[in-house]
Formats: structure tokens, sequence, C-alpha cells
């Protein structure tokens, strides 16, 4: 009787596993039908001056498995994720207007032809043709506007524009300041990968090129146990196992644990530092900020984010003065209603740097409400970038 229920149990298990093995089979099959593709593919070469970049001409394969979003854009001879720039002879003739800014300007979750600065144009094609708007849009991720200097000063500059819109989303204030950066990124605040500002001998704050070894001084970080490892190996060979991986969340949960363990080391290692210990007397890095930017929606800031509004303050300055200096405009777009709109603090401290001096500020969160849409029907559901609404 025992060897009988032990072989029926046996025989129980058999079929189970050979179920779950015909559904992850079948679903695999289905999948690798559904999906083009299963991993973002982003290569990035180290341009002198400039920083991390991408490779000119080389295919983006981006995929958002919750949203399925799948993108192939192709970089253009420069590197950005747009059409090729206009000749020096069409941006003279038009009313040629740049756009610079951070991951919602490389917008790499859309086709090129549905970008917002692409968009603008067939809109006022339409609706102001006198103008006759061209448009050129110049983004990095994770880049403040302290590291997109030499986006004007490289590029640019030479198409003479008459407007240069800086395109700033809420977790810019932090990325302008090297070491709530070096804290997100795991990069050495004295070494990015892109033009960044430090404090010369007298307090002043000054720029300082990319370095091009940043690599060899990256912020150690836990290494993934074992199983972790092998997960993550699975999940990017196998079109069901990343599904599985998108879907539950097991990637992005992994990655958050890791990241909020990794804040914290960084922290202590960054409060060892004579730059760096005075920022970090009243503020940790919790799961409340380690998305950069929770401080700023509160009235009263750690010294660390006051730092980063005074860095924010130099970065405004050193694009304004370009543009005084070349006969540009020089316009701010507050992005998304992460930014909020007149009343709301992160709002409200964008609003006093840009009226200070002399700048246009827009808020895309009144111009969505105004056109009848809620602010989320603009944007991706799992990673809140612009779609092509």
């Amino acid at each position: 009787m025992y060897l009988r229920a032990l072989r029926a149990t046996a025989w129980n298990a058999l079929f189970a596993i050979s179920g779950l093995l015909l559904i992850a089979l079948a679903g695999e099959i289905y999948l690798r039908l559904a999906n083009p593709f299963i991993a973002t593919s982003e290569p990035f070469q180290f341009v002198d001056g400039i920083g991390l970049i991408r490779n000119p001409n080389s295919e983006i394969y981006y995929a958002n498995w919750n949203d399925d979003n799948f993108v192939v854009s192709r970089a253009n001879s420069q590197g950005f994720l747009d059409r090729e720039p206009v000749s020096p002879e069409r941006a003279a003739a038009a009313c040629h207007i740049t756009f610079i800014g951070d991951s919602y300007v490389e917008a790499k979750e859309v086709p090129i032809a549905d970008k917002f600065h692409v968009r603008l144009e067939k809109m006022a094609a339409r609706e102001l043709p006198r103008l006759d708007i061209a448009t050129q849009a110049y983004g990095i991720s994770n880049t403040g506007q302290i590291n997109q200097i030499p986006l004007y000063d490289e590029y640019a500059r030479r198409l003479n524009p008459k407007l240069v819109t800086l395109v700033f989303y809420f977790n810019d204030f932090a990325d302008n300041l090297p070491a709530l950066q070096s804290l997100t990124q795991g990069a050495d605040p004295d070494r990015l990968p892109y033009t960044s500002a430090h404090r010369n001998e007298h307090g002043a704050l000054q720029l300082r090129p990319p370095n091009p070894e940043y690599q060899r001084f990256l912020l150690p970080t836990r290494s993934n146990r074992r199983y972790e490892n092998a997960w993550k190996r699975l999940a990017n060979v196998s079109y069901f196992a990343k599904w599985i991986d998108e879907r539950r969340g097991i990637g992005r949960s992994i990655w958050k644990n890791h990241h909020l363990h990794n804040l914290a080391v960084w922290a202590n290692m960054l409060a060892e530092r004579p730059c760096c210990a005075s920022l970090l007397n009243d503020w940790q890095p919790g799961e409340r900020v380690f998305m950069r930017h929770h401080p700023l929606s509160e009235k009263r800031l750690p010294t660390i984010y006051e730092d980063a509004l005074e860095y924010t303050d130099f970065s405004i300055d050193q694009f304004k003065r370009r543009a005084d200096r070349h006969g540009a405009q020089l316009a701010i777009l507050a992005a998304t209603e992460d930014m909020g709109t007149q009343g709301v603090p992160q709002f409200d401290r964008l609003s006093a740097i840009a009226d200070a001096r002399g700048i246009p500020l827009i808020s895309d969160y009144d111009y969505i409400l105004k056109q009848g849409y809620n602010a989320a029907d603009g944007r991706w559901r799992s990673d809140g970038h612009w779609n092509a609404t």
C-alpha cells in the first residue's frame, strides 16, 4: 500500500511538472511570435567634452513589457534619438527651436515620429503656418541641466536657434548636484561621466569636464546572490521568463532592494568626504527618496537639497548667458504633472529661478488639463514617461 501511494504521488508530480512545462513551452512560443524582441539594447560611447552619448547611427531597442511597448529607433549621425539635424540654411530660414533635456526629450519609449517636438512641428504647420517652425531635440537620460550644457555648446549652437527650451523634470534638481547624482547612479561625485560643477577654493561654483575614467572609480555595489543572477540570465533568453519577470515585478523588486542597500552604503562613504560631509548631516536616503525627488515636494529642505537648488541656479545661469550671447530666447518647460503648477513647492522653486532671470516658464501640466485630458493619459503606466498621446 505504501509503494502504491508513493507511485501515485510520483505520477501526480510528473503530470503536474509536465503540465507546467507544457504551459511554459506554449507561453514561450506565443510570446516569441507576439513580441519582436526580448531585451533593451542601448549602445553608448564616451565622447571627450560631452560624456556618454549613444553610438551614432546605432539601433536602439526599447522593451516595456508591462505596457506591451516595443520600440526600435535609430540614433542620428550625432548620436541622438531624433531625425538628422536640419541644415544651417533651413535653420536660419525657419523659427528654429532647440529642446534640451533628459529622458523626456530622448523619449526612447516612442518612435521618432511621435516625439513631442516632431508633433509640435505638425501642429504649428496647421495652426501657425507663418512661423515655419523647425525643431531639433538633444536628450540624454539621467542628466540634469549642468550635464546638458555641452549639448548646447557642441551641437545646438551651430544651428543658431531662435528659441532654446530646457525641458525640466522633477529629478533635475537632484541631478544637477554631483553628490545626489552619485547616490542614484553609483558614480564618484568627483569623476562623473558628464560635465558637472564643483566648488573651487573660494567656494564659487565652476564647471568640471566629464571624466573618461569614471568607470574606474564607480562606488562599490552589493553583488547579487547566485539565484538572482541565474534568474536574470534566464529572463534575458526566455520570453516566458521575461514576461513573468516584468509582470510580477521580480526584476524591479530585486533592483529596488539592491538600490536601497547601495544607497545606505554610498551615503556613508560620501559622508566621510570633505566635499559631502556637511551635506549629509541632516538627511539620510531611504525608500521614499531613492527616486531623487521626494524632498523637493516639501517646504523645508535638507541641506543637500538646498545645495541642489544652488547648483540648479548655476546651471540655468550658464544657459542664460549662452542664449543671450548668441541672440536666442531661453525658455523652460516644466515637464509632467510631477512638476505640478503654481502653488506646488517644486514648481514654485523652479518658477523663482526662472522669474529672477526673466525666463518664461511653461507648465505642460496646465496645458494638458486645458485640453481636457488627465495628466496620466499622456504617460506610460509603468515608467511614467510620455507616450504618443
